[in-house]
């Protein structure tokens, strides 16, 4: 196949229809079918519904077009965000891949800083997975943030507030990323080295700040006590979103290179779990630690409450069942199998139940407790006796599968043109 070569990167000359009807892309297509009638839905709402258009209301008392608006502006219908649960599934879901994607791409720049022989030759591969599981996650927050009203971003910046910070924050970490992904695939060997330490360095300096402005958007609610008591939220993300990087680094690695790392596979898929061991004892630590900080009545609501089932199943699915297995595959010496795949998927589900424990665990009291007499109903003055929770729409699990498409998509069309899944020398 016919290669070209920009700025020492080789593209492939792949042609449209292989790179449209490819087995990959049909998944993607799926997805993002879903995906877009739960973009439709939701769009539908916002702009066409009667409360967006019911101008009349002064004039047109007691009709029922009038009521419907009324009802729907309070009520919401198709997995709006409400009064009532402010966050939701779009955030615990922006939150899984954001955090996931980077905690790849962290991982990768460490595993290069300490000179791990096995990951340079997968670098490329393992970034530009993280990057694409990066543009779903801003997939979903686009469509949280009402893509029309994002402009005020632009028109009217509010550098105090913590949504804002993203804005500047990827605006120069996705760029850096593709940078480093650049220097991964390039044949310009003597100026990558001149290079590759202070970009490296650099890189991680990136990350830590990228985590630390996610953690800064949940410590200015003050209102929410999981939150604001959590102690430093920054390690906290960063080592949870490890977790999550490892499950989906392990699976990544079976399905691609199972068969083109040959006997390597076995040191790539071996560190992989002996670096999971490690994350989720220090996750299970920081868990444990946590829960002595935090406001007491939210622990009591996670641990024995309303949310107590979905803690359980979270610390099953995330520390429980993959250190199990880990540990008895590393035990028994045995590199590859069914076990592996079981662990990581175990991972995966777990950590997204642990986001959205966090999210929906952290609005379940609606305000402060500012009297000192326990926490309030919205607008009365009267102690909250039932927690808020509002299971996801089926138009907001909709978009969270589109954005599963979105991941496929991107990697699939990038790896088609530039190979980052081939084994490559170190640099």
């Amino acid at each position: 196949m016919k290669k070209l070569e920009i700025a020492g990167v080789e593209i492939e000359q792949v042609s449209i229809t292989k790179l449209l009807f490819s087995k990959e892309m049909f998944i993607a297509y799926i997805l993002l079918a879903i995906g877009l009638f739960g973009v439709y839905e939701v769009l539908a709402e916002r702009y066409f519904s009667f409360s967006a258009n019911a101008f009349d209301a002064g004039t047109h008392i007691g009709s029922s077009e009038v009521a419907q608006a009324m009802k729907e502006a309070i009520f919401g219908a198709g997995g709006e965000v409400k009064r009532e649960e402010p966050w939701t599934i779009y955030i615990a879901n922006y939150m899984y891949m954001i955090y996931s994607g980077s905690g790849i791409i962290f991982l990768v720049a460490l595993a290069e800083l300490f000179d791990i022989a096995i990951i340079k030759k997968t670098a490329a591969g393992f970034m530009t997975l993280g990057l694409c599981i990066v543009f779903g996650g801003l997939f979903t927050i686009v469509m949280d943030l009402n893509v029309l009203h994002m402009l005020a971003m632009f028109s009217s910046p509010n550098i105090d507030a913590g949504m804002w910070l993203m804005l500047p924050l990827y605006s120069i970490y996705i760029p850096f990323v593709m940078f480093e992904i650049y220097l991964l695939l390039t044949n310009k060997k003597e100026m990558v080295k001149k290079i590759a330490k202070g970009i490296l360095i650099l890189s991680v300096f990136i990350d830590i700040i990228e985590y630390y402005i996610q953690a800064k958007l949940f410590d200015m609610n003050t209102a929410r006590h999981l939150w604001t008591t959590y102690p430093n939220l920054t390690l906290y993300f960063i080592v949870s979103a490890f977790v999550a990087a490892c499950g989906i680094m392990l699976i990544y690695s079976f399905i691609t290179y199972r068969k083109t790392l040959g006997e390597e596979f076995g040191k790539l898929t071996t560190l992989l779990k002996k670096t999971t061991l490690v994350m989720i004892i220090a996750l299970g630590a920081y868990e444990a630690l946590a829960f002595l900080f935090i406001d007491k009545n939210w622990a009591s609501v996670i641990l024995f409450g309303s949310f107590k089932y979905d803690f359980y199943i979270y610390m099953f699915f995330t520390m429980v069942l993959p250190f199990g297995l880990l540990a008895f595959k590393l035990y028994k010496k045995e590199l590859t199998s069914l076990v592996t795949i079981l662990a990581s998927i175990s991972l995966i589900v777990g950590t997204y139940i642990g986001r959205m424990l966090f999210v929906y665990g952290g609005n379940a009291y609606p305000m402060s407790d500012r009297f000192g007499t326990g926490f309030e109903k919205y607008s009365e003055y009267e102690v909250a006796k039932e927690f808020v929770f509002f299971a996801p729409s089926i138009h907001e699990v909709a978009i969270v599968i589109g954005s599963i498409g979105v991941v496929i998509l991107a990697y699939s069309v990038i790896n088609k043109y530039l190979s980052v899944s081939k084994i490559r020398d170190e640099h």
